[in-house]
């Protein structure tokens, strides 16, 4: 009856983690800390209701293995290409820092370089899940921080594999010493190139043909057994399952149906990867952690801060600001959910003691559930710290030293902050009505860039009041905040609305929820993507439907110029309009092409005597004959054989138009 205890000790853990992630949703945090908190509680260090981990220790390992497949769709080839830059600069430093100081730390309190290497690996990889999610949540998933946390993440991912590889070295484990770590190496570069010589020939051909069974079943199937097959060829290489897995989700990534894979498996994903962070949770033992509460807590403040600085150097020396550099460092400052995996596998080959082990178990989950905390308080830690010390003085890299000041002051003008896609076309608009205008850009890139192309670009933050009056905003028409950071567009509108009270503000933003506070802090126009976006989608939709373009115009700048607030009904509420005439009861219509043949009815007689109007309601809007068209024919107009009349009118009308056009009976 194993199998029935393996399903008992299941439900006890799918029942307490939804307990556990029902509170954490209420304070609003992200689910996977709390499926760590939930294997705590439900573990045999605590509560005791599942007795045996190790029960649903495989389980767990199928997820991480999905994790690395998903991840390896998700960053496909072409995209690490497009990322480079950003990904080696902010990854090398990040990851160079960290695993330099914790050798540096551990050579000086545990005696053994081995072991502090492999605690450098453990504690420089970061949570792609949670960090990723919190990001995502808050929309700062693009915001430059937001970027630059993403490609430290992927670095990190790619770090995994040739730590991996080295681990049964690094632990004295494996023959042939440096020779034997070459050839390692080796055998995984060829599974490398076969991999990708897989993903441009055999694999989209293969997933094509299957595709056109139109099952999805199959699809599904296909895609788990080429990540099975490729996961286990490197394996039979000398490498690991999750390795294999995440060159398998390259291989998929490099196909036209890497999208659908990904929606496909994403469901199991997420279930097996809660399994696995509660295995986690069961894994830590909160008497080791009382124990050596203090220094716990000391190695997580340390191994916070030091991570946080380590990632922001990149950033940093790219041109990025200090304070941008310094939230893309928090957001990647907690232990990860790979160290975890490596650490288990440390333990085994001897790297990691127990209490050590244990020690570094406690640590970590700390450092997990304390960043969702982290992300959401960033800006206002990091205000504090600016009062302090300037930060673009702590973290000095290659960019301008100084706002550079603008050398023919202009007034009138319009102050555009940020300088992305719609910064861009904004300053086009305004170049071509010789507008005046000045740009903001944090990226110091950016700005080398704009200003090469003659545009009035400077680098500076804008949630600065000093860098706003360097800008002439006291002089200025209007402000237009053109970024993806939620929180410095909330500082951006504060802070220019209280030098220039007169001043016109338009904040764009992706969320709804943002308006209103946007909207107090004094914005006059706040433009949500969202909202937009179901804009144009519904001003389509009604044009299809023939109601006026002034109607459709009057009702788009009405719900504007009302905040949007027609689209923000109480809850519980739908959304209502008030259209002016009766648009709303304008019947489907239908244009129809009917050719007069030899033998058609109305072939020989004008349109007046057919009298198609009269008999079917259907009407004549244009006659094409030969190469000439002619709209709107007059009455008098003489049909003739093999002519196209455009007829227009609803489905019946038009099948009764046919057969009094040609005589026969209508398809429609």
């Amino acid at each position: 009856m194993e199998q029935l205890h393996i399903l008992r000790d299941l439900a006890v853990i799918f029942a307490g983690s939804l307990l556990v992630v029902l509170v954490f949703y209420r304070f609003k945090l992200p689910a996977l800390p709390g499926f760590i908190v939930a294997g705590i509680l439900l573990g045999p260090n605590a509560l005791g209701l599942v007795s045996d981990p190790h029960d649903v220790e495989g389980l767990a390992e199928v997820g991480v293995i999905l994790l690395l497949f998903t991840i390896g769709i998700e960053f496909s080839l072409s995209r690490l290409k497009e990322m480079g830059g950003q990904i080696l600069a902010s990854g090398v430093s990040q990851m160079g820092f960290t695993v330099l100081a914790t050798l540096g730390a551990g050579l000086a309190f545990l005696g053994n370089w081995r072991i502090a290497l492999f605690l450098g690996f453990l504690i420089a990889l970061s949570s792609t899940a949670i960090v990723l999610k919190v990001l995502t949540d808050s929309g700062e998933i693009d915001a430059p921080h937001g970027r630059l946390a993403t490609a430290v993440l992927i670095f990190q991912d790619l770090c995994v594999v040739p730590i991996m590889l080295v681990l049964p070295f690094l632990a004295g484990k494996a023959e042939g010493g440096i020779v034997g770590l070459l050839v390692a190496l080796g055998k995984a570069a060829l599974v490398v190139a076969g991999v990708v010589l897989a993903a441009r020939t055999i694999v989209p051909r293969a997933l094509k043909e299957i595709l056109k069974t139109r099952s999805r079943e199959l699809f599904l199937i296909a895609v788990i057994l080429i990540g099975t097959l490729t996961a286990l060829g490197t394996a039979a290489a000398g490498a690991s399952l999750a390795l294999g897995a995440f060159l398998a989700g390259l291989i998929i990534s490099e196909s036209d149906y890497g999208q659908q894979a990904l929606a496909e498996l994403m469901p199991f994903r997420d279930v097996f990867i809660s399994l696995f962070f509660v295995a986690v949770g069961m894994l830590v033992q909160l008497e080791t952690i009382r124990s050596y509460i203090g220094v716990t807590l000391i190695a997580v403040l340390v191994i916070m801060a030091g991570k946080t600085l380590s990632a922001a150097v990149g950033p940093a020396l790219m041109g990025y600001s200090g304070r941008v550099a310094l939230l893309a460092g928090v957001a990647v400052s907690q232990i990860g959910e790979f160290s975890f995996v490596l650490a288990k596998e440390g333990r085994n080959v001897g790297l990691l003691p127990d209490l050590l082990y244990q020690q570094f178990l406690g640590v970590a989950v700390i450092t997990m559930l304390v960043t969702p905390f982290l992300l959401h308080g960033g800006p206002a830690i990091l205000d504090a710290l600016e009062k302090v010390v300037p930060l673009d003085r702590l973290l000095p890299g290659f960019r301008p030293r100084g706002f550079a000041p603008v050398e023919h002051p202009v007034t009138d003008h319009v102050v555009i902050a940020g300088y992305g896609l719609n910064g861009r076309n904004l300053a086009a608009a305004l170049h071509s009505i010789k507008a005046p205008y000045l740009i903001v850009e944090l990226n110091a890139q950016t700005v080398r860039r704009a200003r090469a192309a003659g545009e009035p670009a400077f680098y500076g933050d804008a949630t600065r009041e000093e860098i706003l009056r360097a800008l002439g905003i006291e002089r200025a028409r209007m402000l237009v905040i053109a970024i993806s950071d939620p929180a410095a567009t909330r500082r951006m509108v504060r802070v220019a609305r209280d030098v220039n009270p007169k001043l016109y503000i338009i904040a764009r933003t992706r969320y709804v929820v943002e308006i209103p506070e946007l909207t107090r802090l004094g914005a006059d126009v706040v433009i949500p993507e969202e909202f937009e976006t179901s804009i144009e989608i519904f001003a389509r939709v009604l044009a299809q439907y023939n109601v006026a373009r002034d109607e459709i115009s009057r009702l788009v700048n009405a719900i504007r110029a009302s905040h949007y607030q027609a689209l923000r009904p109480p809850p519980g509420e739908q959304p209502r309009f008030t259209l002016t005439g009766t648009f709303g009861a304008i019947p489907q219509m239908q244009v129809e092409r009917i050719m007069l043949d030899a033998n058609s009815p109305a072939v020989g007689q004008t349109i007046a005597e057919t009298q198609l109007r009269s008999k079917t309601g259907a009407l004549i809007l244009a006659v094409r004959r030969g190469d000439s068209d002619l709209a709107t024919p007059d009455a008098d107009f003489n049909l003739e054989a093999g002519d196209v009349l455009v007829v227009v009118g609803q489905p019946q009308q038009i099948a009764k138009a046919v057969q009094e056009l040609t005589g026969e009976p209508s398809a429609v």
